[in-house]
């Protein structure tokens, strides 16, 4: 039987695929109505971004979904954009940047296979299970097709999947290796049981962070479902908007986002907030997938000792080994982490560059930055807060 042909279309708004044939592809394993692996490619997380006005006109990330189908019916999807800037990705390009403009090129507008500003790994190539190869292989070809034909400078595929990275180089990709900091759930039946696979001087050190952060003068609640309410996303907006203005400049995220956040995607998320006499004073932002819970955005109105390691780190440990969620990944960057058990942990992405030249000096960039990646890794572990041995000093 002759191979089907495979058709990729392209679309500037997310409307013009349909939800189900979507989420067919980006979370089949909740299609008995369970919780999505990953809740950032689903189709109500990517189309409340664009129908808050997060992304599209004037944000410098212009959609361009790709949907590819055979025999009539989709079998993968992929959230690409047009970049004018390198902002809201954390895998960092800005040197390739300069560097190729110094030359003489132009390296913006480029395209990227990625979930706006979410530094969270997940499948990039959305494919129908059974599809899989047939669907990655068609994506990779047509965006690079895509980016050929309109004279773009590059395409980026961000926080992907080692088994995308693989495929990925196989059709000529080059792949990149950064690091996060993840903590996992090794079978906990409480947070006592985490503090006592920690060195005495590390349990030490959170206890007395836990007691100082609970000490602020008020209480500690996690919300999730139902149980949020409009007046948690007015908090929670604030404190978005205090930290995006000290660490981005400009916020992402527009107010609309939260107020879709409300109707849509309550379920998919965990708020935990400080308040003090029932108003929020500081508050963290996670989303909750099939086997890991993601923290995303944290801010306060008042400064309090440790209270920032308390919403973001401690309670969200809590809910994991509550749920039996296996990790919790707290964000980009931070070795301030480490002490506090979260591992360093490779993460990837794939690059296509269209300059031959400038490919090769990519290219023998990032085997250097692979190299030292990993043995980050390796040296960053061995600092960890985990005892080295069982006979090591117990309290």
């Amino acid at each position: 039987m002759a191979e089907q042909e495979v058709e990729i279309t392209v679309h500037e708004s997310l409307s013009r695929i349909d939800a189900t044939e979507w989420d067919a592809c980006a979370c089949p394993e909740a299609s008995d109505g369970g919780r999505p692996a990953d809740p950032f490619t689903t189709y109500r997380f990517l189309k409340a971004l664009e129908d808050s006005g997060s992304v599209g006109p004037g944000t410098g990330w212009k959609p361009y979904y790709l949907q590819a189908i055979m025999g009539g019916q989709t079998i993968a999807c992929a959230p690409l954009f047009l970049k004018s800037h390198s902002q809201g990705e954390y895998i960092f390009d800005h040197n390739w940047a300069h560097a190729y403009e110094r030359a003489g090129g132009r390296y913006y507008p480029k395209f990227q296979i990625a979930v706006p500003f979410t530094p969270v790994t997940g499948r990039r190539f959305l494919t129908r299970p059974g599809f899989e190869e047939a669907g990655q292989a068609a994506l990779v070809q047509g965006a690079v097709q895509l980016a050929d034909n309109n004279g773009i400078s590059s395409l980026h595929v961000t926080f992907c999947t080692e088994t995308e990275v693989e495929a990925g180089a196989a059709m000529g990709l080059m792949a990149r290796r950064t690091q996060q900091y993840h903590w996992v759930n090794r079978g906990y039946g409480s947070f006592d049981d985490f503090l006592a696979s920690l060195s005495s001087r590390k349990r030490k050190m959170i206890r007395k962070e836990r007691r100082t952060a609970q000490g602020f003068g008020g209480d500690i609640t996690m919300v999730t479902g139902a149980a949020v309410e409009t007046r948690h996303w007015d908090a929670m907006w604030d404190f978005y908007q205090d930290t995006g203005a000290r660490k981005w400049g400009t916020p992402y995220l527009t107010r609309a986002f939260f107020d879709i956040a409300q109707a849509d995607l309550r379920d998919d998320i965990l708020l935990v907030l400080a308040e003090r006499n029932g108003e929020p004073v500081a508050g963290a932002m996670n989303l909750i997938g099939r086997d890991t819970l993601y923290g995303r955005y944290w801010g306060c109105r008042e400064h309090h000792p440790c209270l920032h390691f308390e919403l973001c780190y401690y309670q969200a440990m809590d809910f994991a080994i509550a749920n039996r969620l296996e990790t919790v990944e707290a964000g980009a960057q931070g070795e301030h982490k480490l002490a506090r058990g979260y591992l360093p942990v490779p993460t990837h992405s794939l690059h296509w560059i269209a300059d031959p030249g400038f490919r090769e000096a990519v290219e023998n960039y990032l085997r250097a930055e692979r190299a030292a990646v990993e043995e980050d890794i390796e040296i960053l572990t061995g600092y960890g807060p985990f005892r080295k041995t069982q006979m090591e000093d117990h309290e």
